[in-house]
């Protein structure tokens, strides 16, 4: 079932028919997933890490394009702040939306304006919120804590949506725990104009991240997740310090997530826990590798394609109608 927004809201801007957006994330949010949930009506994203090559940069955009419906993609401040090219090669593709997230998004943001496209902020807390206001940034993202995946772990979804919602007349989307058409209808009830959702579309079968990952996100529960750096100390990821991520528990994080300082210096002492959980990774170990993922991984099956999963979340009309007969 589509719906039909309002011409000046962002999915009626953006051409959608559904009010659901993938979660740009890297390692599971590749072209295909993206023009998969771009055809089901919503906006697909693709993720982008650092240090990607550009081959494969292009091929995912291709893909993501190819569908010939409105998508996006994510790529962090951060990485941007060493160099503009992710940027560039993205606006060749010319996205519909720009993710801009993790840091000062005020050049990257420029620049994509000025390609024509609209320009997304993830926030975590009142000062991300501020700062996405003050850089004039066109969508909010309000991330809350129980999102998977890198992001803040101070301020829960529905607290944050409402402060952002309180301050700004502009579009707000909801992420962190969605994943069912409740959650859809609950955050657009509050007043998001659609909702940013990772770890169903993170075990859908369109999504990159490894067949054992999906598995373990579909087998997780909601207390089965730890926000920690612990992984990114590991892989000696340069990510701020003041975002951990949100992933599965596991043999690694069950060691190391209380135990940071005793990891750096192992880290910092001999190359084993880096060459350990490379290997992890390329071998997808969910026991030793690092599985991003909600809460919302306790409500997710997986085995869906990208077209079920947004078919499914249109089911937020029904529960709108349902909750508001009742009142």
């Amino acid at each position: 079932m589509s719906f039909s927004p309002a011409s000046d809201d962002l999915c009626g801007r953006l051409g959608l028919t559904q009010p659901i957006f993938n979660a740009p994330m890297a390692g599971a949010a590749g072209g295909r997933l993206a023009a998969a949930v771009s055809s089901a009506g919503g906006l697909g994203m693709v993720g982008i890490g650092g240090g990607v090559a550009t081959d494969w940069l292009q091929r995912e955009l291709a893909l993501a394009a190819s569908s010939g419906k409105p998508w996006g993609a994510g790529l962090m401040a951060w990485v941007l702040s060493e160099s503009l090219e992710p940027l560039r090669v993205v606006l060749e593709h010319r996205p519909n939306l720009v993710g801009i997230s993790f840091g000062d998004p005020s050049a990257a943001a420029s620049m994509a304006r000025d390609a024509g496209a609209l320009v997304a902020m993830q926030v975590g807390n009142h000062a991300d919120l501020q700062r996405a206001l003050e850089d004039d940034i066109d969508v909010v993202v309000v991330r809350g804590s129980e999102g998977g995946g890198h992001g803040r772990n101070e301020v829960a979804t529905l607290p944050l949506l409402q402060l952002a919602l309180d301050q700004t007349e502009k579009p707000v989307l909801a992420a962190g725990g969605i994943a069912t058409a409740r959650g859809v209808a609950a955050v657009l009830a509050a007043g998001a104009q659609g909702a940013w959702i990772g770890t169903r579309f993170a075990a859908c079968t369109e999504s990159t991240s490894p067949a054992r990952a999906k598995e373990a996100i579909a087998g997780a529960g909601t207390d089965d997740t730890v926000y920690t750096r612990a992984f990114d100390i590991a892989q000696q990821v340069p990510w701020p310090a003041e975002f951990g991520g949100r992933a599965l528990r596991n043999q690694f994080s069950d060691r190391w997530a209380d135990d940071l300082e005793a990891l750096q210096a192992e880290v910092a002492s001999a190359p084993r826990i880096t060459e350990a959980i490379d290997a992890a990774r390329r071998d997808a170990d969910v026991a030793q590798a690092p599985v991003y993922a909600g809460q919302s991984a306790g409500i997710t099956h997986g085995g869906e394609t990208a077209a079920e999963v947004v078919a499914d979340l249109a089911g937020f009309r029904a529960h709108l109608r349902a909750s508001a007969s009742r009142w």
